[in-house]
């Protein structure tokens, strides 16, 4: 199965947020244009779920997607920072079509063995094991 997987687009530093509840760190300025621009990076490739940790930041880095191919963002808890690689996996196993999937540096981390730039996008074929495909990088 195939899975677009972005790395939440950039929100700024945790350290410096002024809020209460990480898990409500908008994007940034920057983080905004990264999430806009996405629209054209994933152009002419299918995919019929857009699925997301349910954390703001990587909620946001979709909706403008969402809106230009007219779907829902779906939150899912699997895919939530601290979530693991096993819950992510399951629920990529169990899609029957392509899906981008909205996630954090650790589940991407865990999935590739290395870092996914904020903002980045790795096609993974998800089968028995992972393959990538193709990196793209983050869109200016």
């Amino acid at each position: 199965m195939i899975v677009y997987l972005v790395r939440h687009a950039r929100a700024g530093h945790r350290e410096t947020w002024e809020g209460d509840d990480d898990r409500l760190r908008p994007l940034d300025k920057r983080g905004r244009k990264q999430a806009q621009a996405l629209v054209a990076q994933l152009a002419g490739r299918d995919f019929s779920r857009i699925l997301s940790s349910p954390y703001v930041r990587c909620v946001q880095s979709v909706e403008p997607l969402a809106a230009a191919r007219g779907l829902q963002v779906e939150a899912v808890d699997a895919l939530a920072e601290g979530a693991g690689e096993a819950a992510a996996l399951e629920l990529f196993r169990g899609l029957d079509s392509p899906a981008v999937a909205s996630v954090h540096g650790d589940l991407a981390w865990e999935l590739l063995g290395e870092t996914l730039k904020k903002g980045a996008t790795a096609v993974l074929d998800v089968g028995d094991e992972i393959d990538v495909l193709e990196r793209l990088d983050p869109p200016a």
